[in-house]
């Protein structure tokens, strides 16, 4: 999960934005604030991952609370004024969005969240305990992940490993930019699908359902902007 918080003082982009953080479940919604000087006493004692950071505000502008702090989290701007872009990317912003936002450019900006790895997480093996051992699964091997009634079975391409916690617990260990929650029943490694069929998935022999809610935004952070397409323009 990438933790969010949304800096703007219009209520409207506000509301907006924070309904976009709770509709894409690998986001979660930690507070807003209208005032940079707030947000900024918040950052000074709190840890996220991402700030959707307006820059025309009263007091201090976004662009300044960015420059004030001092191990700033992954930022993307979000203003009304197209003037204010080269000045953002300066500040190693993350995307630039330009008011009005609708989801599927909102979404693209959180994929390129994703493409400079999340949250930083970037475990490369986890330990569970199986079959009276305590096994050492390397994160890149893992294909998928499924739930079975109080265990939880991961696959690899070796053999499957069964253990004893729940799928929420695995999903905090592994990379966010690598995993993903496709359904409640299955998390899954993006980098293991060989085909996308619908809502389904294929890795290897297995098919994996996405659920209703999901099935676009997999298909958006498996393809990004890396589909052929026989309407796109020659270049």
């Amino acid at each position: 999960m990438i933790s969010c918080i949304v800096i703007d003082d219009e209520p409207l982009a506000t509301e907006g934005l924070e309904r976009y953080i709770r509709k894409t479940p690998f986001l979660e919604f930690i507070c807003s604030f209208n005032s940079a000087k707030q947000a900024r006493a918040f950052l000074q004692k709190n840890q996220v991952d991402l700030l959707l950071l307006d820059i025309q505000m009263p007091e201090m502008n976004g662009i300044e609370l960015l420059k004030s702090l001092k191990n700033a989290p992954r930022v993307i701007f979000t203003t009304a004024f197209r003037k204010y872009a080269f000045e953002g990317f300066q500040l190693d912003a993350v995307d630039y969005l330009l008011k009005p936002i609708d989801y599927s450019r909102f979404l693209k900006s959180i994929n390129k969240v994703f493409s400079l790895g999340g949250n930083q997480r970037s475990e490369e093996a986890i330990f569970i305990k199986c079959d009276g051992i305590i096994a050492k699964i390397l994160t890149k091997d893992i294909l998928f992940a499924e739930t079975a009634k109080d265990y939880v079975i991961i696959h690899t391409l070796e053999k499957k490993y069964m253990s004893l916690f729940s799928l929420k617990q695995l999903e905090n260990y592994v990379p966010p930019n690598q995993f993903y929650r496709v359904h409640r029943s299955y998390l899954v490694n993006l980098t293991k699908v060989d085909k996308i069929e619908g809502s389904l998935l294929h890795i290897g022999p297995h098919k994996i359902s996405c659920s209703k809610t999901t099935k676009d935004n997999v298909k958006s952070l498996i393809l990004g902007d890396r589909l052929i397409n026989r309407n796109m323009e020659n270049g």
